[in-house]
């Protein structure tokens, strides 16, 4: 091969591209690359979606805790319009926890619900909208009245147990159970404990002469409903309330 052909061919090739200048190969990688990444975070997402999704319902009730609340804004919630149609209740499934925290202006507090005995410290919404039974415990039927006939409470049960209604397995007969307006704490003592048929609706309906807090959620497999029930005991002022009562809300002496 003569020095002039020579010359000629490592000239083109100084010249020509290289795969690793190539603009079209380098978006390919990138495509590529976010392509795995997508990739790994839906994956990470769907191993982990009970647990973020748990989170999520923790922060949602901590930050609607009824100690966190005034007797003001409850007086304006309970004018709220909303929903006691329990039929309309949906499973909880990620995408409602994820709304749930996006409509917070549609979540109106009325008060709070404590059984110390088995960790329950949720805040009450008025009505049966999904995202209330996502974030804590929500009234069954119009104008109920703490301390007044019957007061039945509905809340959802997780695959984790120890949120919502979920410790209410672990209740026992004699527990006390607290409810609290801001204005008054209303104490309750646990007399029945029962999984029942979802037809059983009479549970909370009131009862002639009888105080009772009722409170309805779901068995882990959905089929039945778990329904603990409460005569009332006692009624206190927050100002003249016991320690018991106080710490059950994590409130202030002088709320």
């Amino acid at each position: 091969m003569s020095e002039s052909k020579k010359k000629k061919r490592r000239k083109k090739r100084q010249t020509s591209p290289s795969s690793n200048s190539n603009p079209t190969s380098k978006k390919k990688r990138v495509l590529t690359n976010i392509f795995i990444a997508l990739l790994l975070i839906i994956g990470l997402a769907l191993v982990f979606n009970n647990q973020i999704k748990d989170w999520l319902v923790r922060q949602s009730v901590k930050q609607n805790q009824i100690a966190n609340v005034s007797k003001q804004d409850i007086k304006e919630n309970e004018k709220k319009k909303v929903s006691f149609d329990f039929d309309k209740v949906n499973s909880l499934d990620f995408e409602t926890v994820v709304k749930s925290r996006l409509y917070q202006d549609q979540l109106y507090v009325i008060g709070g619900i404590s059984i110390p005995d088995v960790h329950i410290n949720l805040p009450i919404y008025k009505g049966l909208s999904n995202y209330a039974l996502v974030v804590g415990a929500g009234t069954m039927k119009p104008d109920q009245q703490m301390g007044k006939k019957n007061y039945a409470l509905a809340s959802h049960h997780m695959l984790d147990e120890s949120i919502l209604f979920g410790p209410l397995i672990n209740s026992q007969l004699g527990q006390k159970m607290f409810l609290t307006d801001l204005e008054h704490i209303y104490e309750y003592e646990i007399t029945y404990k029962e999984y029942v048929a979802p037809t059983r609706t009479e549970l909370i309906d009131d009862v002639p002469k009888k105080e009772l807090l009722t409170l309805v959620t779901c068995d882990i497999t959905g089929a039945q409903r778990l329904i603990v029930q409460g005569k009332l005991t006692k009624i206190k002022s927050t100002k003249n309330a016991s320690e018991e009562m106080i710490q059950a809300f994590d409130l202030e002496k002088n709320t």
